[in-house]
């Protein structure tokens, strides 16, 4: 296995730094080599808001990811996220020359990158360009016109932007730690590689990933990304709720969540108490379990609120036959698929990235808290398997010159200088030269 086949992703979060490498193995599956997590310190709602504390962050993960892995890691497909991200539909047109040359990826390519020529409000930037369906010659509905024949090439694009400044924060932290960005990749459509499945996206699905920051949607349907959009509530709002709602430190009430915390507050018995220890000397806390679901139901009751809005703005509500997938770290608490599904009334499942995983990996990779860190990690084995194509469909060959009649016959007569057949193949010559006269 080549060293450049070894893919890293860094997932940076706003409650944990992830980092994974990983690689994909002689079945098909992505194997992970080793794994990096730290507390994130330097980011708020998604976005670096300390370069430094980030940075040490950054540092901490990728050494432990090195340890377990072996590998020395360079280069990374990095996440973005947070509520600068936006979306918007376009369409771009090309007006080819010939009608009988063959539409070729270098069209298609031309056509993306008119599309980040496209004039941004001041402080931002497009990240992806992302083809929905081709139109040649005026016949719709087209999803990959190479090989196809046609003058008018157009396309409607899903076009995803942010904002310069965070964008550049990411680049400068990985450069202070001592790495280059292979790719700046959305964080959605990176757990979406990693917990759906083709099928789903044919059928229409829902991606909603709950961070600790922010709140992601991906919409696809036909195969194709339809929309996307960040709510900024996450699961970090919740573990404040807590802590104000008990009147306890912050690290209690994320134990507190992680441990007992459910969604659902009907599936909590009344005589359910926590005793959380007081602070230096004083006496420890009751808590209510009922309680504590109760005060986590208001919040996650208003994430969903927001997440049944963006698919209702997108026009594809009844159109999502696969229903909703909930993953990330928000997706651990107990009974979230019910709480979905009886707002929505969709059908709602919880997204394990363990689809593509191979087996023998750690359990703790398979928890819906890692599908973005394994989805950048299936995202830039993706990168390298198109990179692998394009430069075997470019592999140089030595021109082949055409022989016209004269050249033949000088190629012929000089192999067989001298010869009896000489005298024949100069008439030859003189032949077909005075017939071009």
């Amino acid at each position: 296995m080549e060293p450049s086949e070894i893919i890293v992703g860094l997932d940076i979060g706003t409650t944990k730094i992830v980092c994974l490498v990983g690689r994909r193995n002689e079945y098909g599956k992505i194997e992970i080599l080793g794994m990096g997590r730290s507390e994130s310190v330097g980011v708020t709602r998604g976005v670096v808001s300390n370069i430094e504390k980030t940075v040490q962050s950054i540092k901490s993960a990728v050494a432990e990811a090195e340890n377990q892995s072996g590998v020395t890691i360079r280069e990374v497909n990095v996440g973005i996220a947070g509520q600068h991200i936006k979306s918007l539909q376009h369409r771009g047109i090309k007006v080819r020359s010939s009608l009988e040359e063959e539409i070729g990826q270098k069209d298609i390519d031309a056509l993306i990158d008119d599309m980040y020529k496209l004039y941004m409000q001041p402080g931002e930037e497009i990240i992806h360009v992302l083809p929905q369906e081709y139109i040649v010659d005026n016949e719709q509905g087209i999803k990959d016109p190479v090989g196809m024949s046609g003058v008018r090439l157009e396309a409607n694009f899903h076009i995803i932007t942010g904002q310069i400044a965070a964008a550049k924060n990411i680049h400068k932290c990985i450069q202070k730690a001592g790495l280059k960005v292979v790719d700046l990749i959305l964080e959605p459509l990176a757990s979406s590689e990693a917990v759906l499945n083709d099928e789903e996206k044919e059928a229409g699905v829902v991606l909603v990933d709950i961070g600790g920051g922010t709140t992601d949607i991906a919409i696809f349907q036909d195969g194709i990304i339809r929309h996307t959009a960040v709510i900024p509530f996450g699961g970090n709002v919740i573990t404040e709720d807590i802590k104000e709602g008990c009147t306890i430190i912050k690290s209690q009430a994320e134990l507190l969540k992680m441990k007992f915390g459910s969604a659902l507050a009907s599936e909590n018995k009344e005589n359910e108490i926590v005793s959380i220890p007081g602070l230096r000397g004083r006496e420890p806390k009751e808590i209510s379990v009922k309680n504590l679901a109760h005060i986590i139901q208001a919040r996650m009751e208003e994430i969903v609120e927001n997440v049944y809005y963006e698919i209702k703005n997108s026009g594809y509500e009844k159109k999502l036959i696969a229903g909703i997938v909930v993953t990330g770290g928000g997706a651990q608490l107990k009974h979230m698929g019910q709480l979905v599904e009886y707002m929505t009334g969709m059908d709602t499942r919880i997204g394990y990235p363990n689809e593509h995983l191979a087996k023998g990996n750690s359990q703790e990779i398979t928890s819906p808290a890692y599908a973005t860190g394994v989805g950048l990690v299936i995202k830039g084995l993706q990168v390298l398997d198109k990179q692998k194509v394009f430069s075997a469909n470019t592999t140089t060959k030595a021109p082949e010159v055409p022989l016209t009649p004269t050249t033949a016959i000088k190629d012929h007569s000089s192999k067989n200088k001298g010869s009896f057949f000489d005298k024949i193949l100069q008439k030859g010559k003189q032949f077909f030269e005075e017939d071009a006269e």
